[in-house]
């Protein structure tokens, strides 16, 4: 047995040893507590006070394979298969990024500029992904007609998939952004769109973590280190047709390429431009009115 014995309290310390010098104390506690409140279906109050509780062989092969792929740097909510995202369950795998919190925070910045939840709004989301942003404001706002695109077929069935097991109703195109007209959208018909698209330049990839780089799909990250703002470009000339008159575009931004996009904006003639930053002080989001 790789354990000392198959108490729950000797099963902590192998994890913790086993991964003390690849993780914090607090992502490894976070992550064991996940772990058992998943696994074995305990209470906080039995995690705390439940040390001498047996666990079964499998109970603890269960654990020691979270262990083995954590050490070779896959991300934790991928080898869980979840995570928690604005209060949804939102399934992960490598078919689309993992759901982050500085996306939680652009979403709950959206929910503040609508603090009418029975409003009947239109937005789109695009490039959604897992669909985390779409389906956390149609858990909100869940008199609004919910759209959400992206050009990866299997993040869509993710995505889709994401829907079905938090019971949301949203609209999901399979959509290349920089190449297929928006057709299915009427014009001035929208009162939000929001995006995180990819906006990591290449030559970025070298201050990255590896477990980013291994496992999460390039396609969703990255851009060309010649033109890293070309969707946000796309995407604002669409907002440009598609939305009301002081209707809103919420974007997901580089940190360094805030003026940037603030640029592109002030071009396309939206106005009210606010640049906002996460609770790290990066700035990470930018909210205009058209």
């Amino acid at each position: 047995m790789f354990v000392q014995s198959n108490k729950l309290s000797d099963l902590k310390i192998y994890f913790n040893n086993k991964l003390k010098h690849q993780f914090s104390l607090n992502e490894i506690k976070l992550m064991f507590e996940f772990c058992v409140l998943k696994r074995l279906g305990s209470s906080r109050t039995e995690l705390i006070f439940g040390g001498e509780k047996l666990l079964s062989e499998s109970d603890l092969l269960f654990f020691k394979d979270i262990i083995d792929r954590l050490l070779l740097n896959e991300p934790f909510q991928y080898i869980i298969g979840e995570t928690l995202f604005c209060d949804l369950d939102i399934l992960c795998d490598k078919r689309a990024l993992i759901p982050r919190p500085e996306t939680e925070e652009l979403v709950y910045w959206i929910l503040e500029s609508f603090p009418s939840k029975n409003e009947k709004l239109r937005l789109v989301d695009f490039c959604t992904g897992s669909g985390c942003i779409a389906l956390s404001l149609k858990h909100q706002l869940k008199e609004s007609n919910l759209t959400a695109t992206d050009f990866s077929e299997n993040a869509l069935d993710l995505a889709k998939k994401n829907a079905q097991f938090n019971k949301l109703d949203v609209l999901f195109y399979e959509h290349n952004l920089l190449l297929d007209n928006v057709d299915f959208i009427e014009n001035h018909s929208l009162d939000c769109i929001v995006s995180n698209p990819p906006y990591i330049p290449e030559k970025d990839k070298l201050l990255m973590h590896e477990n980013v780089l291994e496992f999460e799909p390039h396609l969703a990250l990255f851009v060309s280190n010649d033109n890293p703002l070309v969707f946000y470009q796309r995407i604002a000339e669409i907002a440009k047709d598609k939305l009301k008159k002081n209707a809103l575009l919420f974007f997901e931004i580089h940190e360094n390429l805030s003026e940037e996009v603030k640029t592109i904006l002030l071009n396309l003639e939206f106005t009210s431009i606010e640049v906002k930053k996460d609770l790290q002080g990066k700035n990470r989001m930018i909210k205009a009115i058209l």
